[in-house]
């Protein structure tokens, strides 16, 4: 199940914010929430929730066993507990997404077909996998209390607003608000506008311009020129924006109507001046997992340049490998840590001294490549075909229609909001009924485009 389909939307949604705001105790409350997450994780994946509940309970296990061997003073102890936790649950993690790829490694390097069973990725194993993790190891530095009760532990891992695709939801983040957190009317009305707002940028923008991409990479070389190939990549660029911002924000939406505070986890990427400052504002939430739980341990920038080149290159090597296990996922990342090192050590004094448009072109230019980088799109976008662009759309009639949508995903990828947001009055009651309107108004057209289309991919469900 997605938030962008008719059941969340229609059935789940109303019954689980009914039924929460019937019971008046926080324990019901809990109790409607964790129900309901498991029901949604287990609409998808019901043989593969026991993963879930088993990582659930290596880290509740884990956590008590390391917290009493540090209360008793026993600091060895608490290490060897805290490292065999974490072992069992990256463990869990290889298992089940990398073991096909290892295995496609080794018979390729070996020669031969073994025969090995295939293993289907769980859905959201990365993105819970790291939010459990980030308990265990919090805990052992001290940063959060011991969580004693299994549920309300479970509870954080298995919140299906941020189950399936994130936003990484660290345990310190939300761990009063697991007991203790506002329902209010107020948290439910902020918490559904944001949800429209995610819901409006993943089926009006993504799934529109998402099926340029789709169709120009899906035909035979000839079809379209070069300029259509970068229109391609372009629509690529913006799905893969809107798709997943929008999903964070519905989540980030749906986590306030229940009286949770997530983290942002996009912040306008797209207007950024350098890599780094990109990287700054894309998916925010994974970049500081790292950066607090791998680059800062390796050394970060206080040890020598080499190893501080080290300790980049290898973060965004499990970076890309995070996003997938394939050879084109760790070269992704390899690709930005060189990135992030020339601007560091050579580009960042030149980069300064130009005009913020050619910095931002500069960006994007290197971020478009970034989302293709590999195969037969790079090559139809840098030689020239001959065939005109007018050619190229008269193909098919939802290559038109998308390439429509180009420039309201352009538009909408700015901070244009933002800036509408400094207009509001809500001290103003017809400002305030304008804005419910348009509310009201933006959901029923996303609802149109969900019910009236049966494209509707999501580019980081199954991670």
């Amino acid at each position: 199940m997605v938030f962008s389909s008719l059941p969340f939307v229609y059935l789940f949604l109303p019954l689980c914010v009914a039924l929460y705001f019937l019971c008046k105790k926080r324990l019901w409350q809990n109790g409607v929430l964790l129900a309901f997450s498991v029901l949604f994780y287990a609409w998808g994946e019901p043989k593969l929730l026991a993963l879930m509940l088993a990582a659930t309970a290596v880290a509740y296990l884990g956590g008590i066993l390391l917290h009493r061997a540090r209360e008793r003073g026993r600091t060895g102890e608490a290490r060897a507990w805290f490292i065999l936790t974490l072992v069992l649950l990256f463990a869990n993690l290889v298992v089940f997404k990398y073991f096909n790829f290892i295995t496609d490694n080794i018979e390729a390097l070996l020669g031969g077909d073994w025969g090995l069973p295939r293993i289907v990725l769980p859905i959201g194993i990365s993105f819970y996998t790291f939010q459990i993790a980030s308990y265990v190891i919090d805990l052992y530095l001290g940063s959060i209390r011991l969580q004693r009760n299994f549920f309300w532990l479970l509870l954080y891992l298995c919140l299906f607003p941020q189950l399936i695709a994130g936003p990484i939801v660290r345990y310190q983040t939300v761990e009063d608000e697991i007991g203790e957190r506002e329902t209010s009317l107020d948290n439910v009305v902020t918490g559904l506008k944001r949800f429209i707002i995610g819901f409006a940028k993943k089926v009006v923008i993504a799934n529109n311009v998402a099926a340029l991409s789709t169709t120009v990479w899906d035909a035979p070389d000839g079809n379209y020129g070069a300029l259509f190939w970068w229109l391609a990549a372009l629509s690529y660029t913006l799905q893969v924006y809107f798709d997943f911002s929008g999903y964070s924000d519905m989540a980030i939406g749906l986590g306030r109507m229940f009286g949770f505070h997530f983290d942002e986890n996009f912040n306008y990427p797209y207007i950024s001046r350098s890599i780094t400052e990109f990287w700054r504002r894309w998916h925010i939430s994974l970049s500081t997992w790292f950066r607090d739980y791998v680059y800062i341990p390796l050394g970060g920038n206080r040890v020598s340049r080499s190893r501080h080149i080290f300790n980049i290159l290898a973060v965004w090597a499990l970076t890309g490998l995070w996003h997938g296990a394939a050879w084109n996922f760790v070269l992704w990342g390899v690709y930005y840590g060189l990135l992030l090192l020339l601007e560091k050590f050579i580009l960042s004094r030149y980069l300064e001294r130009l005009p913020s448009v050619l910095r931002w072109a500069y960006t994007m230019f290197l971020v478009i490549i970034g989302w293709v980088l590999l195969g037969r799109a790079l090559h139809n976008m840098f030689v020239p075909s001959g065939i005109p662009l007018i050619h190229s759309l008269g193909y098919d009639v939802s290559v038109f229609k998308a390439v429509i949508y180009l420039p309201l995903g352009i538009v909408c990828s700015a901070p244009v909001a933002a800036q509408v947001k400094k207009l509001r009055r809500p001290e103003n009651p017809l400002w305030m009924l304008f804005e419910n309107a348009v509310y009201v108004g933006l959901f029923a057209l996303c609802m149109v485009y969900v019910t009236a289309s049966t494209f509707n991919p999501f580019i980081y469900f199954r991670f």
